[in-house]
């Protein structure tokens, strides 16, 4: 898709309603399917953050950015996921949690971002936390700076790539948590996505369908 078909899309992005969370089910583990629908969340006391799904031009078309994590004592160790973090004091909102974090991680100023709306949130199990994804848009080509201590590398990733029926498949994966369990995911010319990552991306891509 060209940047430029992208950007006169924002306007009617802005005014789809939310897919909202059974298209979360659809890329959920297996395993994790039913957990997800009977999840009450009053007595889980979860920890919140917020994470930017962030479109801009490259060479024309336009992309959208995914991090591969450092690996690391922990669930989402070495696994590819969206920029952002945990919720601080210091932050006013999560919509803030997200850009800020996302600033940090792969240096993009929090200024040049426009948030196009948020998604719907999403319960991680493993971790505690309940996340809230942002989908957001800059104008130009960013120049990604790293954050060394929690960000591996960057994954530009086409926006056609992403949107492709022919990318969802299965996987088997190594979790902290299961060893060679399969999973729905995204193949993205060998980048696998899956879990929380997955099934935010499984809303967008319903965001798009809903525009045709």
């Amino acid at each position: 898709m060209d940047f430029s078909s992208l950007t006169s899309l924002v306007s009617k992005l802005k005014k789809i309603e939310l897919p909202g969370e059974s298209f979360h089910y659809q890329l959920a583990p297996l395993f994790r399917q039913d957990e997800l629908k009977k999840i009450n969340l009053s007595g889980k006391d979860p920890n919140y953050a917020g994470v930017v799904s962030l479109l801009y031009p490259k060479n024309g078309k336009a992309y959208m950015a995914f991090i591969l994590r450092k690996t690391y004592k922990g669930v989402h160790s070495n696994q590819i996921g969206f920029p952002g973090g945990r919720y601080e004091e210091v932050d006013k909102n999560l919509m803030q949690t997200a850009l800020r974090e996302t600033e940090e991680e792969i240096g993009v100023s929090v200024n040049s971002i426009q948030v196009i709306k948020p998604l719907t949130e999403l319960y991680i199990p493993p971790s505690n936390f309940l996340v809230h994804p942002y989908l957001s848009i800059i104008d130009v080509e960013p120049i990604f700076v790293l954050q060394e201590s929690e960000v591996e590398n960057i994954i530009e990733i086409p926006l056609s790539v992403c949107l492709d029926q022919n990318n969802l498949n299965t996987e088997f994966i190594d979790a902290s948590y299961a060893k060679n369990v399969e999973v729905p995911a995204f193949n993205f010319e060998g980048h696998v996505v899956w879990g929380a990552t997955a099934m935010i991306l499984s809303e967008i891509r319903e965001l798009f369908a809903r525009l045709s």
